[in-house]
C-alpha cells in the first residue's frame, strides 16, 4: 500500500513498475476541490475486499437472504457522490501531466537541489528523507523538492508562524504521522512543498526567510 499524496505531485508515477498492490492520492494536493481523490488497487484484491460503505448504487441485488454487491468500481462508491469535487479531479490530473516535461522538470531539479544544499549545509537544521547514498550526484537524486525538517532548539509551530507572517505556507505537526515522529524522537516537523509553478527566486526568498525566522528564535 502506498500513500502518494505527496508523491503524486512532484513525479511521474507508474503503478505498473511499482508492482504495488494500492496507491492512494487525494485530490486537492493536485489542486482539485477537497473531498476527491483516487484508490488504485489490484483488481484481484478489489474484487475480494468487502465494501466499508451501505448505500445506493453499490447494490446489485439485496434481499432478507442475501446480498451482492455491484460491480467495481460501484461498490465502493456508495450513495451520492461528491458531484461539485469529482469533475475538477480530471483536469487537475491533467494539468499536472502538463507539468512533466523536460523543461519544467529541469527548473524543479535545479529548485530542488538549491534549497536542499542550502539546508543540509545549515547545522541548525535536521532535514529527514534525504537519500542515504552520498555518492549519488544532487541532480540526479530520487529526492522531490519536500523538505521536512527541525531546527534545533526551536518549535516547529513558532517558526511556520514566523514564516506565515513573511508570507510563506508551510505544514507544522505530526505530518498525520505521529508514530513516523515517536520514531524520530520529535514532537513534529516543519515541512516546506514546492510546486512547478515555483520559481528559484521564491526559494531563495524562502531560505533567506528561514534563517531570519531561525536567527529571531534563537
Amino acid at each position: 500500500m502506498v500513500d502518494g499524496a505527496q508523491g503524486i505531485v512532484h513525479e511521474k508515477v507508474d503503478v505498473q513498475d511499482l508492482d504495488c498492490d494500492f496507491y492512494a492520492f487525494s485530490g486537492h494536493k493536485l489542486y482539485a476541490a477537497p473531498g476527491t481523490g483516487v484508490l488504485y488497487g489490484k483488481k484481484q484484491y478489489l474484487e475480494a475486499m468487502p465494501p466499508y460503505m451501505g448505500g445506493g448504487e453499490m447494490i446489485a441485488h439485496v434481499s432478507f437472504n442475501a446480498t451482492s454487491y455491484a460491480p467495481l468500481p460501484g461498490k465502493f462508491e456508495a450513495g451520492t457522490q461528491n458531484m461539485a469535487g469529482i469533475p475538477t479531479l480530471k483536469p487537475a490530473i491533467q494539468l499536472a501531466e502538463l507539468t512533466r516535461n523536460s523543461c519544467v522538470e529541469a527548473s524543479y531539479r535545479k529548485l530542488r537541489d538549491y534549497v536542499l544544499d542550502a539546508l543540509l549545509s545549515d547545522k541548525r537544521i535536521s532535514l529527514y528523507g534525504i537519500p542515504r547514498d552520498e555518492k549519488v550526484p544532487r541532480g540526479t537524486s530520487e529526492k522531490i523538492a519536500l523538505f521536512s525538517f527541525c531546527v534545533n532548539g526551536v518549535h516547529h509551530e513558532d517558526l511556520a508562524l514566523i514564516l506565515d507572517k513573511m508570507g510563506i505556507a508551510t505544514r507544522s505537526g505530526q505530518m498525520c504521522a505521529e508514530p513516523l515522529m515517536d520514531r524520530f524522537g520529535v514532537s513534529g516537523m516543519l515541512r516546506a512543498s514546492f510546486a512547478p509553478y515555483n520559481t528559484m527566486e521564491e526559494a531563495q526568498y524562502f531560505i533567506a526567510s528561514l534563517n531570519k525566522a531561525i536567527d529571531m528564535l534563537l
